[in-house]
């Protein structure tokens, strides 16, 4: 695709303030700062494994919980692909990874077919994974499907480590997108749907 499909967002509420920049044909590049740093750092590798750019700014109210914050970083997100997609004329659509992330093994699948849906089993059973709220993954990925139009299935398979299972959801993910959003050259004229709609 010789333009870059990109997208620009600024979502102010009254918990948070967000700025987003997303660049589907990216090189891998990041400046994130959510006030969270291990939800920074599964965003710098989604970016740098699904070959994205992507620049995240939040300012949330996280003196009184992380829930807002990592609730719409992920409205953010979906948004950023919503909007760069466009009418997701030639795109693959769908994706799938399998990881493994030294004892930990990962499936993630994403279809941007239009339909929000999440199922979400990551095995974490903390409070904390780093400085995050463990039981806010799916609440941020919740935040992507409705405003991606995208079904998320994701789901350790097994592991130890927590850093690791969530890590590698996030790498998964990344990968999953990388191909579910990339162009297939005989079909670049096709909406990817019998329906004629997505």
């Amino acid at each position: 695709m010789s333009n870059p499909r990109t997208a620009e967002i600024q979502r102010d509420t009254k918990e948070t303030q967000i700025y987003g920049h997303l660049t589907i044909e990216g090189t891998g590049k990041y400046d994130i700062s959510t006030g969270i740093r291990f939800l920074d750092h599964m965003l710098e590798l989604f970016t740098k494994h699904g070959g994205f750019d992507l620049t995240l700014k939040a300012t949330g109210d996280l003196d009184v919980d992380q829930h807002h914050t990592v609730e719409d970083a992920g409205i953010v997100m979906g948004q950023l692909f919503a909007k760069a997609l466009g009418n997701r004329v030639g795109i693959n659509r769908a994706g799938y990874f399998v990881l493994p992330m030294d004892e930990t093994l990962c499936v993630v699948a994403v279809d941007l077919g239009g339909r929000p849906a999440l199922v979400y089993k990551d095995l974490v059973r903390v409070r904390l994974v780093g400085d995050l709220q463990s039981e806010l993954v799916p609440d941020f990925f919740d935040g992507f499907v409705v405003h991606a139009g995208a079904n998320f299935h994701a789901k350790i398979m097994y592991g130890r480590s927590n850093h690791h299972k969530l890590e590698a959801i996030f790498k998964c993910w990344a990968r999953a997108m990388r191909y579910a959003c990339s162009t297939d050259e005989r079909l670049k004229d096709q909406l990817p749907s019998t329906k004629g709609l997505l």
